[in-house]
C-alpha cells in the first residue's frame, strides 16, 4: 500500500494537458474507482485514469455507456471508494437519471463535463443550466468553475472535498478550451494537500439510524458490506430509509438534502474579484471566459474606463451575497458567457433593482477575445 501511495502524488512543476490535470487532481484528492465511457473532448481523462489508478491500487472501469458509468460510480462510493467519473455535453445528458440517484440517496461522487458545442468538439458554456437542473426532484447541486490547467487540478480535489463533506455529487465544469489546453501545473506536496472523509458512524450497526441527522446536515456514512443495514433508494425514505409515501417524511428528506447545501452558501460559492473597489463597470465571467474579461478589464482601464471583474469559481449554489455587494457600487454588471445568456437570469435575479445588467454572449465555439469584450464595455459606455 505505501508503494502506491508514494505514485499517486507527483510533486513539482509539470506542463501537462488540462485533461491529465483533472487526473492528477482526482489522485490526490484520494479517488480510487474512475468509470467512463469515450467521448471527445474528455477521452483523455479516461487514458490518463486507465494508466495512473492501477499504478495507485485503484480500479478503471470502461462501462458501456454513460448510464452504466454514473451507477458504476455510485456503487462504488456506497462501498468506500472516492469515485469520478468525466463525459462531455452529450454524455452528461445520459447521466442525469445516475445523477438524481446520487443526490436523493446522498452518495458521494465527483462528475466532470467537458462542455461541447452540440456534437462537435468546439467549446461551449451551454451545459451551465443542465447542470443545476438537470436531474429530477428538488435538489442542490455544486458546480465548480475551473479557468485554467492549474485550476483543473486544485477544484478536482475540492470537488472530492466537498463531495464527501455535504454527501453529494459535485460536478466540476470543464471546457474544450481549458481541457485541451496545456498549461505549467504546480502540484504541491500530498501534506500541503487538504483532504476530507466522509463522516463513518460513531455507534454501531444495531444503534444506526441510516438517514438521521441534524437538520440541513449530512448523515454519517458506513460503507457497503461492513455491516450496517441500509437501503439506499431515490424513493423517498424515511430515517430508517424505509420506503413509503408520507408527504411530511417526503417535505423533511428534501428540505434536508437541499438545506445542507443552501445553509453553507458563504462557506461553498467562491469568487474572485479585480478592480472592484472603485468600478462602474462590472463583468461578471466564470470559467474559461474570465480569462479575456480579465484582459479586457485592463484594457478598459487603461483607457479611463472604471471595469472591473468578479469571476465565479463557483457557479453553483450562486455567489448571491458577492453579486449583490459588487452590484451595490456598480453602475452595470456586464454578463460575459460562451453561451445564448443562460447564467445572465441568475445575475438579473439577484442584482435587479440594484444595478443594471447587460450581456456580452457568444456561441460560435470558442471563447470571446479580449477586444470583442471591451467594445461590450464601450458600448455601455456610449
Amino acid at each position: 500500500m505505501m508503494a502506491y501511495e508514494k505514485r499517486r502524488i507527483r510533486p513539482g512543476s509539470h506542463f501537462m494537458l488540462g485533461n491529465c490535470a483533472v487526473v492528477e487532481g482526482a489522485l490526490a484528492a484520494g479517488c480510487d474507482f474512475f468509470a467512463g465511457y469515450p467521448i471527445t473532448p474528455a477521452n483523455e481523462i479516461s487514458e490518463h485514469m486507465a494508466k495512473r489508478l492501477p499504478e495507485v491500487g485503484g480500479i478503471f472501469l470502461q462501462g458501456e455507456d454513460e448510464l452504466c458509468s454514473i451507477y458504476a460510480v455510485t456503487g462504488a462510493s456506497l462501498a468506500g471508494a472516492k469515485a469520478m467519473t468525466a463525459t462531455a455535453s452529450a454524455g452528461f445528458n445520459y447521466m442525469q437519471e445516475g445523477i438524481g440517484y446520487a443526490v436523493a440517496s446522498e452518495i458521494p461522487c465527483v462528475i466532470v463535463d467537458v462542455q461541447r458545442c452540440r456534437g462537435e468538439n468546439y467549446a461551449t458554456q451551454a451545459d451551465v443550466m443542465q447542470m443545476r437542473w438537470g436531474a429530477s426532484g428538488d435538489h442542490e447541486i455544486i458546480v465548480l468553475a475551473p479557468a485554467s490547467v492549474q485550476e483543473l487540478f486544485d477544484f478536482t480535489v475540492k470537488a472530492f472535498n466537498l463531495a464527501e463533506q455535504y454527501r453529494t455529487p459535485v460536478v466540476v465544469m470543464s471546457e474544450t478550451t481549458i481541457a485541451l489546453m496545456r498549461e505549467n501545473l504546480v502540484i504541491p506536496d500530498a501534506k500541503d494537500i487538504p483532504i476530507v472523509d466522509r463522516r463513518k458512524p460513531a455507534v454501531s450497526p444495531d444503534q444506526f439510524v441510516p438517514f438521521k441527522a441534524e437538520p440541513n446536515e449530512a448523515p454519517p456514512f458506513p460503507d457497503l458490506g461492513a455491516g450496517y443495514r441500509v437501503l439506499h433508494s431515490l424513493n423517498p425514505h424515511d430515517e430508517q430509509g424505509g420506503i413509503s409515501w408520507d408527504p411530511d417524511v417526503y417535505e423533511k428528506l428534501y428540505r434536508r438534502i437541499t438545506g445542507k447545501i443552501t445553509q453553507d452558501n458563504r462557506a461553498i460559492a467562491e469568487t474572485e474579484e479585480r478592480f472592484l473597489d472603485d468600478a462602474e463597470i462590472v463583468l461578471v465571467a466564470y470559467g474559461s471566459e474570465s480569462r479575456p474579461a480579465s484582459e479586457a478589464v485592463l484594457m478598459a482601464r487603461s483607457e479611463g474606463i472604471n471595469a472591473g471583474l468578479l469571476r465565479l469559481m463557483t457557479v453553483w449554489p450562486v455567489a448571491e451575497e458577492q453579486l449583490a455587494a459588487a452590484a451595490k457600487r456598480a453602475r452595470t454588471m456586464l454578463v460575459v458567457e460562451m453561451n445564448i445568456g443562460k447564467y445572465a437570469g441568475e445575475i438579473e435575479r439577484v442584482c435587479s433593482g440594484l444595478c443594471k445588467v447587460s450581456r456580452a454572449t457568444k456561441n460560435r465555439g470558442a471563447i470571446h477575445t479580449a477586444a470583442e469584450i471591451y467594445q461590450s464595455i464601450r458600448e455601455i459606455e456610449l
